[in-house]
């Protein structure tokens, strides 16, 4: 069961959030195709261990406090399509992000050697961005024929998580981290849909530099040969920003972060996900 923040009120910095996000949507939608409106925050009903005082207490009065720890209210922006769900807000102030930045920069250690491959149609190719994932002990996610294993978390990266964690409601052990040195590095289509990660988990991507633009492509209208006529969705992700993906969307979109010539500063993208326990070691 997903419950809803209470109203949060529009403040000077609320307002300026979202007159920043009023453009993020850079894709011409049809109402019937896509829509887009502000919501509040998303959570995700908390499980928690009960005593035998609180079994006696009001159970709406619990629930209630549990909720509250999360109540972290930012103006969200709900993008839908066919098959398609995910809600976008501000999750940093420009200087919160600033010094996340300088400290990601700081604190990351990038993979080399295999790790910084990828296979594609059988073959082995270097991946045109810099990669890292860090977690829970003893956790592994394969993608594209490569094994990755989680590095203990640094302070920055569990400051994020957590801030992600009080404004969802949503817990992740893993997360995965591209460098992006300029719009000439990229990623291409692909879908987050490994067999290590919970299904019924969204996905949490923060970013945080340069502002680049990504875009959703249904998997019927890809190709040549595409079985349908949906209009991809373009959104531009923010510095400081968080886009939540939410199921089924994995399922049915392809996302990637194309090439832009005019870029010429660095952005990292932060994805938390909940890897399922069978993956350890």
């Amino acid at each position: 069961m997903t419950e809803k923040a209470p109203p949060c009120r529009l403040t000077g910095l609320v307002l300026q959030q979202l007159t920043a996000m009023d453009n993020f949507v850079m894709g011409e939608q049809s109402k019937r195709s896509c829509s887009t409106d502000v919501r509040r925050s998303p959570r995700k009903k908390i499980k928690v261990e009960k005593s035998e005082r609180m079994k006696e207490e009001d159970p709406e009065e619990e629930e209630d406090a549990v909720l509250a720890e999360f109540a972290h209210p930012v103006p969200w922006r709900k993008i839908e399509a066919d098959g398609l769900d995910c809600d976008y807000a501000l999750l940093f102030s420009k200087q919160e992000a600033d010094q996340l930045f300088k400290q990601l920069e700081e604190e990351v250690v990038y993979s080399t050697g295999e790790a910084a491959k990828v296979q594609v149609f059988g073959k082995v190719h270097d991946i045109p961005r810099k990669q890292a994932t860090y977690g829970d002990e003893g956790l592994n996610y394969t993608y594209s024929g490569v094994k990755h294993s989680a590095r203990p978390w640094t302070p920055t990266l569990e400051q994020i998580r957590d801030a992600v964690t009080r404004t969802t409601g949503w817990t992740f052990n893993f997360v995965l981290l591209n460098r992006y040195k300029d719009g000439q590095d990229h990623i291409g289509e692909h879908r987050d849909d490994e067999r290590e990660l919970d299904p019924v988990s969204p996905i949490a991507s923060v970013s945080f530099g340069a502002a680049r633009d990504f875009i959703f492509r249904h998997r019927d209208a890809r190709g040549k040969q595409s079985s349908q006529q949906i209009e991809p969705v373009k959104l531009e992700l923010a510095h400081g920003s968080l886009l939540l993906m939410n199921p089924p969307t994995n399922t049915f979109w392809y996302h990637s972060l194309p090439v832009r010539k005019k870029v010429l500063s660095p952005r990292i993208n932060l994805t938390f996900r909940r890897i399922l326990q069978g993956s350890k070691k």
